[in-house]
């Protein structure tokens, strides 16, 4: 695995003072590590960055303003919500003989898959991938070959082995897959023909006077 140098400054702001950090390109963080005390620093926005946006794990030798030196990982990194700017971020210190949990991102190699050749759709389902290793072990990135998924499979975290490297994540999780595109049906719009508008039955109200019962009535007037 490559290593970063990080150069820092110690800092003696906090909390709400941060912000003016910020306003001078500056971010602020922390550096911990089992039985040491914690150091506040602040790096410069591009040297937070080629750590950030990378799709590579870096070991980072991080050398402090005081003379200090610190072999460490990015642990976390907080983002303004409006923004996407990062504005805080925590480095774990290193031991060489202690196990660390890490996020590893996942990278497809081998190139288009043969289900997409075919054409399917490619789903990459997890970008990162907890792991438990020695720092000495622990790898850039997780490539996953897919120039042979076909359609309607898929790469599963058992799949998956990595010397030295104990996966954390659940064995039956979709890491990749290829899936049939998707066929949207036109609806078919039936028309219904009019029906026979019919007139109503209407009843005569009262009884039918029968012609022999009309004529005995005008007798008896």
């Amino acid at each position: 695995m490559s290593e970063v140098v990080l150069n820092a400054e110690l800092r003696e702001v906090t909390g709400k003072g941060s912000k003016r950090l910020r306003s001078a390109g500056n971010i602020p963080g922390v550096f911990y590590a089992h039985g040491e005390k914690n150091l506040n620093i602040q790096v410069g926005h591009v040297g937070l960055a080629q750590l950030i946006y990378s799709s590579k794990t870096h070991i980072i030798d991080l050398r402090v303003n005081d003379g200090t030196s610190k072999k460490c990982i990015l642990r976390d990194v907080q983002f303004d919500p409006v923004s996407d700017k990062p504005v805080h971020f925590d480095l774990q210190g290193l031991r060489e003989n202690e196990k660390l949990t890490i996020q590893i991102p996942v990278v497809l190699m081998g190139g288009i898959p043969k289900g997409v050749r075919d054409g399917g759709l490619l789903q990459h389902v997890m970008h990162k991938m907890r792991v438990s290793c020695l720092p000495k072990d622990i790898p850039e990135k997780i490539e996953v070959n897919v120039i042979d998924l076909e359609m309607n499979r898929s790469v599963h975290v058992g799949d998956l082995a990595i010397p030295n490297v104990t996966i954390l994540e659940n064995p039956g999780s979709t890491v990749v897959s290829v899936i049939p595109p998707t066929v949207v049906k036109e609806e078919t719009v039936v028309e219904t023909p009019a029906e026979t508008i019919q007139e109503p039955e209407v009843l005569g109200k009262g009884k039918k006077v029968e012609e022999g019962e009309e004529e005995s009535k005008e007798e008896k007037k």
